[in-house]
């Protein structure tokens, strides 16, 4: 019984941490060209109660998201704001590193 009972509580504590794993919010956005136009896009991300850190990275067309912990932010959003911005989303993505991680990967192209 206490076997199950301690099999019981370490799943429900990798359930509960699994719950509130990063979630980044990885955009690729053509229209880009300088500095002016990633600090718009990474004002309008920043301005979401959702975002806990943004990311955007020029050269390589990355805008990335990070959210807050139990939060969630819809592609289509996303993709609304960067194209009311005047830019267009090629491709989007979920990914479960932080946006350090990512950073570090954008910037070692």
């Amino acid at each position: 019984m206490k076997k199950l009972l301690l099999a019981s509580s370490i799943i429900a504590a990798l359930f509960s941490q699994a719950a509130f794993a990063t979630q980044t919010i990885k955009a690729n956005v053509n229209g880009m060209v300088c500095a002016f136009c990633a600090q718009g896009i990474e004002k309008k991300m920043r301005a979401l109660s959702q975002t806990k850190d943004v990311y955007v990275n020029l050269k390589q067309r990355i805008v990335a998201v990070e959210l807050k912990d139990g939060q969630t932010l819809s592609n289509d959003t996303v993709k609304d704001l960067i194209k009311d911005a005047g830019y267009e989303v090629t491709s989007i993505e979920i990914s479960s590193h932080p946006i350090e991680h990512i950073k570090a990967e954008m910037e070692s192209k």
